[in-house]
């Protein structure tokens, strides 16, 4: 395919939107609340804003002066800057991950979809042990959730099959205005509660007691994930990037959507979770198993949440009913705007590397998608014997894979395929966008993805494992 004919992003506005859409996902809504209650409060955010900072702006650089460089699919991307020589296996691997992560996500994604239909039909009524009933019964279900699973891949395949300006570019535009609306529409009736000041100021009031080795790898981490670095996402946007885009700019104003809307998922959580429970602060630090499963990742919104909105606006239902669907249309957005990017990285490879329609390749990735999120859906709650590999689902295996192992290891390998492999005037050219930009801070990254970001993905990588 003639690097003429490559597709762009129309506009600055569209970069930014996009890109941000990709980063912005169920992780800022579920994982950073619960991370930062857990951590100390603004204690962590403070911490996390430093780690974005050290890691989080250099890695998406990296992404983005390959996928620019090359103006190719993350494979061929790497393949251009490392000519024959083993460092081209990044950008495949980069694909496969990507791949992997649709074919769990979309799961997840789905059941946002099932949540808003709930919330219209009034099935999210009842006391906390019925919603958590409601969410175990759904997602062991033999096809609800392959249902909604499906009907959201085919949403995400009719805006990618329209192309990058029409299709993803239109679609951010449109969503990610409408995901910031609902998130402060939620933030501010959440923050009108009865006591929603405690969660407020928990939220805001550092308590740095609570710091330790553990904060400070978790901030780390948590930063790595929520950026979308290391699954193709960010290359493959990049590639569709004017040769005048300003890298540095755009990462910083992508970071910064990304920990706004981060602060805000906060701001809507945390003051309607101390309306209800006394002993909110005693739920996010404990570490009784039963007790992280409800009030962290799915268990807090799709368990916990609902209660919450439901006693929270118990003098009037139907503000309750209203705020969950409002909610629950965001988790959808939010979930969409990040399948977009992970669905575009494979739908680019299909499309250049096998020589077929963009369309067509839309459809393939679609389809496997599809077929591998089937399994998924009915690993997920359940112990059917051909989803279990050992003692492991199907679901959780996708995601311990990705999550633990080949998302940190894509980006420790790019820093070092970046920092010391590829010549430093062409990393520089792009840095500086040929020159015509001054690139003050080219040292500082180069130092940067050279030495920290390597060293601070291996300790997260070692972390993990609990090798310290």
């Amino acid at each position: 395919m003639s690097q003429t004919k490559r597709a762009n992003f129309g506009s600055k506005l569209g970069i930014i939107l996009a890109t941000a859409g990709s980063a912005v996902g169920l992780g800022n809504v579920w994982r950073f609340p619960y991370m930062t209650g857990q951590n100390g409060g603004a204690a962590f955010i403070l911490i996390y804003i430093a780690c974005v900072v050290l890691l989080g702006i250099p890695c998406m650089l990296n992404e983005f002066i390959i996928g620019r460089r090359a103006q190719a699919n993350t494979a061929r991307a790497y393949s251009k800057l490392a000519g024959g020589t083993p460092w081209r296996l990044i950008g495949y691997f980069g694909v496969f991950t990507g791949f992997l992560i649709t074919s769990y996500y979309v799961v997840v994604s789905g059941w946002c979809l099932q949540y808003i239909y709930a919330s219209v039909a009034g099935h999210l009524q009842g006391d906390a042990d019925y919603v958590r009933t409601y969410f175990e019964t759904f997602s062991s279900h033999p096809w609800k959730p392959v249902v909604w699973m499906l009907l959201f891949i085919l949403i995400c395949h009719f805006i990618i099959s329209r192309g990058v300006e029409k299709g993803i570019e239109r679609g951010s535009k449109l969503m990610m205005p409408l995901l910031f609306v609902l998130l402060i529409v939620i933030a501010v009736a959440s923050c009108l509660l009865p006591n929603a000041g405690k969660g407020i100021s928990f939220l805001f009031s550092p308590d740095f007691s609570k710091v330790n080795s553990d904060v400070l790898l978790g901030a780390l981490g948590q930063a790595f994930y929520s950026l979308s670095l290391g699954m193709g996402c960010l290359c493959t946007y990049a590639s569709y990037f004017k040769r005048d885009t300003h890298l540095t700019k755009s990462a910083v104003q992508i970071v910064s959507i990304d920990t706004l809307i981060a602060i805000l998922a906060g701001l809507m959580i945390f003051p309607a979770f101390f309306s209800i429970y006394p002993q909110a602060t005693e739920l996010l630090s404990s570490t009784d198993p039963s007790v992280v499963r409800q009030y962290c990742g799915p268990g807090l919104v799709f368990i916990t949440l609902p209660n919450v909105f439901q006693q929270a606006f118990a003098g009037m239902p139907w503000l309750g009913e209203v705020v969950a669907l409002l909610f629950y249309a965001l988790l959808s957005l939010a979930a969409l705007t990040s399948l977009m990017s992970l669905h575009e990285v494979s739908t680019a490879f299909f499309h250049e590397e096998f020589h077929v329609s963009r369309s067509k390749g839309a459809a393939w990735v679609t389809a496997l998608c599809a077929f591998f999120g089937i399994g998924c859906a009915l690993s997920y709650g359940d112990t059917r014997s051909w989803l279990m590999f050992g003692d492991t689902s199907m679901f959780n295996w996708f995601d311990f894979l990705t999550g633990q192992i080949f998302l940190p290891v894509g980006g420790f390998l790019t820093c070092l395929f970046l920092g010391w492999y590829v010549p430093r005037s062409v990393v520089k050219d792009e840095f500086t966008n040929g020159g015509t930009l001054r690139g003050r801070l080219f040292g500082v990254y180069l130092f940067a993805i050279r030495y920290v970001c390597p060293l601070c993905i291996l300790l997260i990588f070692l972390h993990e494992f609990g090798v310290i």
